[in-house]
């Protein structure tokens, strides 16, 4: 398997930069939006029941995903989780359709308290930013019953590669295309599912693309700070390179799984 883990993440600035993006992020997050709407999707289409008893959503931000299984499926019990802890207002905006024992856990997901017999583990967008996967899913699939659930989604290799080729360094630890990801989840677990379709955004100018990496939080690993010079020198080499018909290209390349431990 191709080298997947960096040595090391430094998760109070990615903290930071999603705790700033918060209150743009639920507006600004479209693609991220659609994968939830995608990830839900792919769930139901591959037969899972109608009701959970209990679920754990880690990275669950401003709620895209949950509102999205909240729509096609019932749960017992809920239990959210993100690395930012003012995410927990997410509760709040779920008011009316949140199952009665829904709460709020904030922390890394690496080291929370898990709860025991979980029948279905969903993120959407967020495990791009775990270092060690094998070692996170080991200890999920731990917590997971048998004949239990997985809804994933990251993002493969082409994620950002414009800014990749431009010299960032914002990149997030865990990127995998599609073919990587079996060698990552447990042996007793089936991927159902697994899809991979880039999309691309296009803004005109490149304080627009800064501004919407702003507002969403994506940037958290970065460390750029941005003189008008700079600034300009970036829109340059970037329209050089990749402008097309004036806009200035995106890529997102996001990973949608939907997996089962064996019964």
């Amino acid at each position: 398997m191709k080298d997947i883990q960096p040595p090391h993440l430094d998760q109070a600035r990615v903290r930071k930069s999603f705790c700033r993006g918060l209150g743009s992020y639920h507006g600004a997050a479209s693609v991220q939006a659609d994968i939830a709407s995608r990830l839900a999707e792919m769930l139901q289409a591959e037969g899972a029941p109608r009701r959970f008893t209990s679920v754990l959503e880690f990275g669950c931000g401003t709620g895209h995903l949950t509102r999205q299984l909240l729509q096609r499926f019932e749960a017992g019990s809920l239990v959210l989780n993100d690395l930012v802890p003012e995410a927990a207002q997410v509760l709040k905006a779920l008011e009316g359709i949140a199952p009665e024992q829904a709460r709020f856990a904030g922390g890394p997901i690496e080291n929370l308290p898990l709860p025991q017999d979980l029948d279905l583990i969903a993120s959407a967008s967020t495990v791009q930013w775990i270092p060690d996967l094998q070692a996170l899913f080991c200890r999920l699939a731990d917590r997971l019953k048998p004949g239990g659930w997985l809804a994933l989604s990251g993002f493969g290799r082409g994620q950002f590669h414009e800014l990749a080729a431009l010299g960032s360094a914002a990149a997030a630890p865990s990127y995998l295309d599609a073919d990587e990801w079996m060698a990552v989840l447990p042996k007793d677990t089936e991927i159902l599912q697994v899809a991979q379709r880039p999309v691309k955004l296009e803004f005109g100018t490149a304080l627009e693309l800064l501004k919407h990496l702003r507002q969403t939080g994506v940037n958290g690993h970065a460390q750029q700070s941005w003189s008008r010079r700079r600034l300009q020198e970036f829109e340059n080499a970037y329209r050089e390179r990749f402008g097309r018909n004036g806009k200035l290209p995106l890529t997102y390349d996001p990973v949608l799984i939907v997996a089962r431990k064996s019964g």
